[in-house]
């Protein structure tokens, strides 16, 4: 990937600089940052009506989701910390 997608700022009024007439990095580079600030996502959710127990069926299963992410990463972080005291020392 070269440098200047990397470098580039992605908050000025949303435009890509289009260098050398690659118009498909742009696209993608415009793609990703729509979507890091979530304007696909809201697109999605709105282009079509969701009756309310769709919504609630969403947001219950996003909530649980996030829920069970933040337990599975504090137990690989517990299972992946350092410095921990040898459960059985001399046992090799």
């Amino acid at each position: 990937m070269k440098l200047w997608i990397m470098r580039h700022a992605s908050f000025i009024a949303r435009t890509v600089l289009v260098q050398n007439g690659n118009v498909e990095q742009a696209v993608r580079l415009i793609n990703r940052i729509m979507g890091r600030e979530g304007f696909l996502e809201q697109y999605r959710l709105t282009r079509y009506y969701e009756k309310p127990y769709q919504t609630r069926r969403r947001i219950n299963y996003t909530k649980c989701k996030a829920i069970y992410n933040e337990d599975m990463d504090r137990k690989i972080e517990f299972l992946l910390r350092k410095n921990r005291v040898e459960p059985y020392p001399g046992y090799c």
